[in-house]
C-alpha cells in the first residue's frame, strides 16, 4: 500500500514527487508540493521516499515567565486542520503542542495553553454552541491575558457578534480563521494566528476577527466582531468591515499593529457574562413575489423576534403592512438592508412610512446578521418590549453614530 507514503513517479517523461493520497478510482492521486493534487492512470514507480506521520507532537513546551499567557479555544474549522494521509480526510486536533510546532514563532509572542471545545463545521454552529463558547471565554478571561478562537469562516461573524453580545469582556477576544488549510502553500493560517496573537496580548478590550488584510501576506486586519462580514467565497481577504473601518491593522512580518479607528482598551469594561439568547428569532430576506404568509408562518410556531432583509433603504412590498401591523403587537421587527453599505431610512417613501406606522423598527447600519443575533441576546435577557427600546441603541459597537459616503 503506497497511501501515505512520499513517492517518485515517472509519468508522461516527467518525475514527479508528492504524498499518495486515497483514490476510489484506482488511480493513483499525489498531493504535489505546489499543495494541489494530480491523478495520474499510467505511471512508473520510481522510489518510495518516506512515510509521512499524520499527527505533529511537538516537544513539551516551556514557559517563559516574561510572556502573558493566552488561551485559545478551537471550533474546528479550516485553520485547525490538517489533511490525514490515510484516509484523505481533514481533522482537526488543535493541541498546544501542534500550535507550537506548525507555528513556533507565536512562542516569542506569548504562552498558549490550547483546547478543542468543538471540531466542527461552522456552519453546524447553534446557538447553544456559541452560549458554551461565552461561557469557556468567561472562564478563560479569569485568568489569561487574552483569548484566541479559531473558527470556520463561513459562520464566523455570527460567532463574534454572538460573543461580542453576551460577554462583557476587559480583555480582548480574537476571533481567527483561514481561507486554505495548512498542508496548501498558499495557506493564510499561520500569518492570521500569529497576528491574532498580537493582538491578544494588545491594549484592546472586545471582540474582534483577524484575517488576511489583502491578498498577499502583508498585513492583516482586525475586524469588529459585529461590524465585519465574509465578502468572498474563497480570497484570503474576504472578510471586510462593513459600515466601519477596520479597529487596526496588523503589519507581517514585523507584527506591528497600527490602530485605525476607536476600539474599546483593556480594562475599561468589567467582566461579565449574559448567557441566554431566544433561539426563536428568523432573518428574513424579502424579495419580489414574496408573500407575507412566510412571517405569519414564523409567528404562528411561535416566534417573536423578526429581522427583515428589505431593499434599498428598508422596503418590501406594500402588502406586506397589514401583516407586520398584526405581528408587531406582540412581536419585535427590526428592517434591515440587502445593500449592507448605507443606512436604513423608512422616512423618504410611502411604504417606509408605512412600515414605522405598522411598528417596525428601523435597524440603522446594522449587518442583517448582527442584527439577527441582537435580537436573539435582547429577547433572551430583557423580553420584548425592553428589546425594542434597546435595539436602536448602539451595546458594542454594532450601530455607527453617522454614515460616511
Amino acid at each position: 500500500m503506497l497511501t501515505g507514503k512520499r513517492v517518485k513517479i515517472k509519468a508522461k517523461g516527467k518525475i514527479f514527487e508528492g504524498i499518495v493520497m486515497p483514490s476510489f478510482t484506482g488511480n493513483l492521486v499525489l498531493k504535489l508540493d505546489s499543495g494541489y493534487n494530480a491523478g495520474f492512470c499510467e505511471y512508473e514507480l520510481i522510489e518510495v521516499l518516506e512515510e509521512v506521520k499524520t499527527q505533529i507532537r511537538g516537544a513539551e513546551i516551556s514557559k517563559r515567565e516574561d510572556l502573558p499567557n493566552v488561551k485559545i479555544i478551537s471550533t474546528g474549522g479550516t485553520i485547525a486542520s490538517r489533511v490525514d494521509y490515510r484516509t484523505g480526510a481533514v481533522t482537526s486536533q488543535f493541541t498546544a503542542e501542534e500550535i507550537i510546532s506548525d507555528v513556533p514563532e507565536i512562542a516569542e509572542i506569548c504562552n498558549v495553553d490550547a483546547e478543542l471545545l468543538y471540531n466542527i463545521l461552522s456552519e453546524n454552529m447553534k446557538p447553544n454552541n456559541w452560549i458554551e463558547l461565552a461561557r469557556r471565554v468567561y472562564e478563560a478571561l479569569k485568568k489569561y491575558d487574552g483569548v484566541i478562537i479559531t473558527h470556520g469562516t463561513d459562520t464566523m461573524h455570527y460567532s463574534a457578534s454572538a460573543v461580542a453580545f453576551m460577554l462583557s469582556t476587559p480583555k480582548p477576544v480574537v476571533f481567527v480563521g483561514a481561507q486554505r488549510s495548512s498542508d496548501r502553500p498558499s495557506s493564510d493560517a499561520a500569518m492570521n494566528l500569529l497576528c491574532s496573537a498580537k493582538l491578544s496580548i494588545s491594549d484592546v478590550g472586545e471582540v474582534l476577527v483577524c484575517m488576511h488584510g489583502s491578498t498577499s501576506d502583508d498585513f492583516c486586519y482586525a475586524h469588529r466582531g459585529v461590524k465585519v462580514r465574509k465578502m468572498h467565497t474563497s480570497r484570503r481577504d474576504a472578510f471586510h468591515s462593513i459600515n466601519a473601518k477596520p479597529v487596526a491593522r496588523i503589519d507581517y512580518p514585523s507584527l506591528n499593529v497600527e490602530w485605525l479607528s476607536w476600539r474599546f482598551k483593556r480594562g475599561e469594561r468589567d467582566l461579565k457574562l449574559f448567557d441566554k439568547l431566544e433561539e426563536k428569532v428568523v432573518l428574513i430576506k424579502f424579495f419580489p413575489g414574496l408573500g407575507s404568509d412566510l412571517i405569519e408562518y414564523f409567528h404562528s410556531k411561535g416566534y417573536r423576534g423578526f429581522v427583515i432583509e428589505g431593499t434599498g433603504l428598508g422596503h418590501v412590498s406594500t402588502d406586506w403592512i397589514e401583516t407586520l401591523k398584526k405581528i408587531c403587537e406582540d412581536s419585535i421587527v427590526v428592517m434591515t438592508s440587502q445593500c449592507l453599505y448605507g443606512r436604513i431610512c423608512d422616512r423618504v417613501y410611502d411604504t417606509g412610512r408605512d412600515l414605522l406606522k405598522a411598528g417596525v423598527i428601523e435597524g440603522e447600519d446594522l449587518l442583517p446578521e448582527t442584527a439577527l443575533i441582537k435580537l436573539m441576546f435582547l429577547i433572551g435577557n430583557y423580553g420584548i418590549e425592553k428589546a425594542k427600546k434597546l435595539v436602536k441603541i448602539n451595546l458594542v459597537g454594532e450601530i455607527e453614530s453617522r454614515s460616511d459616503y
